[in-house]
């Protein structure tokens, strides 16, 4: 009986360490994840910056962002952003084909949601 109370405890505490981590782990609060350039001339590069904020306890420290294809441009802040401190990742189409589009843009980092993805939308026609 002992070592059952013994390793419910071992248990509990082991649980309560990892839940206490995670709190302290950092974390993107975006103010938009998607965004709808609507109908854009061809031939006229369009951006947007999707800027965000560490609503975690530690700097968020993005490793890489990459887009679905080489017509979509991620540019991020390259340096750690400590708690309460924000960031961007602007990201540039290149409205070269008059067609409708959806592009994601994937963020890694050390945030609490390691992989996070963004979107960018419209329509490209022709002037």
């Amino acid at each position: 009986m002992k070592k059952i109370l013994i390793l419910c405890a071992f248990a509990i505490g082991f649980l309560g360490l990892t839940a206490m981590s995670l709190q302290q782990q950092p974390e993107f609060k975006f103010d938009k994840e998607t965004y709808d350039f609507g109908k854009i001339p061809q031939g006229k590069p369009v951006s947007v910056d999707f800027k965000f904020t560490n609503v975690g306890e530690e700097p968020i420290i993005i490793t890489n962002v990459e887009s679905t294809c080489g017509c979509t441009v991620p540019e991020y802040t390259k340096t750690p952003i400590k708690k309460g401190e924000s960031g961007v990742i602007k990201v540039t189409y290149n409205a070269a084909a008059a067609m409708p589009f959806s592009k994601a843009i994937t963020i890694k980092s050390n945030a609490k949601t390691p992989v996070k993805s963004l979107y960018i939308k419209g329509e490209v026609v022709t002037k």
